[in-house]
């Protein structure tokens, strides 16, 4: 752990997690609706894995925006993923991480990772996260902010995009002919209304 971690109590290295909804490359930002683009991940971990570094450091950005009185109704960083119907997030706690600014991503032997096809959703990494409170009227909370992430194994990839082998039987040569390929009858015209 680098000292820059162990001096700040808001800064956590994770444990081994899931990566999923990874937008960590340029060109797959989100930009909100005033024009920012952000770079975001999704970390899933086990039920049963030890999240206390985690908690720790959500538990000190609260502390520091509102001491020892919170609101009340404050929004977790922890979600349940047993509450979505997403490949890979039964049995797991998840948290969502973004930043203005692209994460480092790198491999196990710390080389960057620059290809998307490399770090993607399924594979398996940790991160280097900054806990943060936010307080917007009445949406306030404590979420955390996405600084470098280090794949650690590849893993299935979650995807809701079948095989082109699961779309589609076999046909014989002639009836595979491009030829044709409308509906029997069907003429330009038939489809005006779409």
């Amino acid at each position: 752990m680098s000292p820059e971690t162990k001096a700040n109590p808001k800064k956590v290295l994770t444990v081994k997690a899931r990566a999923s909804f990874v937008k960590v490359f340029p060109g797959q930002e989100e930009t909100n609706d005033k024009g920012e683009k952000k770079f975001s991940l999704t970390l899933l971990f086990p039920k049963d894995v030890d999240l206390s570094a985690l908690k720790a450091a959500a538990a000190a950005a609260r502390k520091e925006k509102w001491g020892d009185n919170p609101p009340k109704g404050l929004k977790s960083p922890f979600r349940d993923g047993d509450e979505k119907e997403y490949d890979g997030y039964a049995g797991c706690i998840f948290v969502s991480a973004r930043s203005k600014d692209q994460p480092g991503v790198i491999d196990a032997d710390k080389s960057a990772i620059t290809d998307p096809k490399r770090f993607y959703s399924g594979c398996y990494c940790r991160a280097t996260l900054v806990a943060f409170a936010y307080d917007t009227g009445t949406n306030k909370g404590v979420s955390f902010a996405l600084n470098n992430v280090q794949k650690l194994a590849d893993g299935e990839p979650f995807s809701a995009r079948t095989s082109a082998e699961d779309d589609f039987d076999a046909v014989g040569a002639a009836t595979g002919s491009a030829k044709g390929a409308g509906p029997a009858g069907a003429g330009a015209d038939d489809f005006d209304d779409f």
